[in-house]
């Protein structure tokens, strides 16, 4: 039992600690600024936090697990993107996609979890098909889609070559 706590408290700092440093590399993608130790940082904390997912006891394959698996794809993709193809010519794009999708991944299973967890919330959404859980997630995903678009065409004028992390 109390492995297991310790493997939630890990997880859960984890994955706040690649969420915020997500946010921050938005920030930087925005202004056109690589960001690079943020960057770096982001990438291995959300890696972190899919591999770490996978060390929950579960029966049979979960839509959590599909997820973790997701994550890891695009994860993959922003790395090899940022720092073997130096975000060269689409490969910048491939980057900054593959690593905004990571990041709402993360903030997806952060509502469900804030959702499963906080009573307020629970109360709100016990099964979280009820329209307060069904409209947060459409905004949060409306919100990534569009800081997406966003950092796409302000990034495209950044730096060519990705600096050391």
């Amino acid at each position: 039992m109390f492995a297991l706590s310790l493997l939630t408290l890990v997880h859960v700092i984890i994955s706040l600690a690649g969420i915020a440093a997500g946010l921050v590399v938005v920030g930087g993608l925005l202004a056109a600024k690589p960001l690079d130790g943020w960057t770096a940082g982001f990438l291995g904390t959300t890696a972190l936090t899919s591999v770490t997912g996978f060390f929950f006891p579960r029966h049979g394959f979960t839509p959590g697990q599909a997820l973790g698996v997701l994550s890891l794809v695009c994860v993959s993709l922003a790395v090899v993107a940022r720092y073997r193809r130096q975000l060269a010519g689409p490969w910048r794009t491939v980057y900054v996609i593959c690593a905004l999708i990571s990041l709402y991944f993360d903030c997806f299973v952060l509502l469900v979890q804030l959702f499963q967890k906080v009573p307020a919330l629970v109360e709100l959404a016990p099964t979280q098909s009820e329209p307060p859980f069904v409209v947060t997630q459409a905004v949060v995903l409306a919100i990534f889609v569009a800081a997406t678009i966003a950092c796409v065409v302000r990034f495209r004028g950044g730096a060519t070559r990705a600096g050391p992390a």
